[in-house]
């Protein structure tokens, strides 16, 4: 999968789920859009929908330093590729 649609499919997630309509790609989530840990939580199950693979804990852990949506696209294209 591309990170072009690795983007997309996260824009409509954010959107569709969060409420977060059009955000900055670079934007700390937590700080622009009050993107808490619960959230983070809910938007890791979807992360492991997307990706049709349970997260390790050590990917979990991992993922809860995420801070924008690039580092997530990041985070999904290494453990794609990881997977591979």
């Amino acid at each position: 999968m591309k990170r072009e649609q690795i983007v997309k499919k996260l824009l409509n997630i954010l959107r569709d789920e969060f409420e977060i309509d059009d955000p900055d790609l670079n934007a700390n989530l937590t700080e622009e859009y009050e993107f808490d840990s619960i959230d983070a939580i809910a938007l890791l199950e979807y992360v492991e929908d997307f990706i049709a693979s349970p997260l390790t804990q050590e990917e979990k852990k991992k993922a809860m330093e995420i801070r924008t949506i690039n580092n997530i696209c990041d985070f999904i294209m290494g453990v794609m590729q990881t997977r591979a």
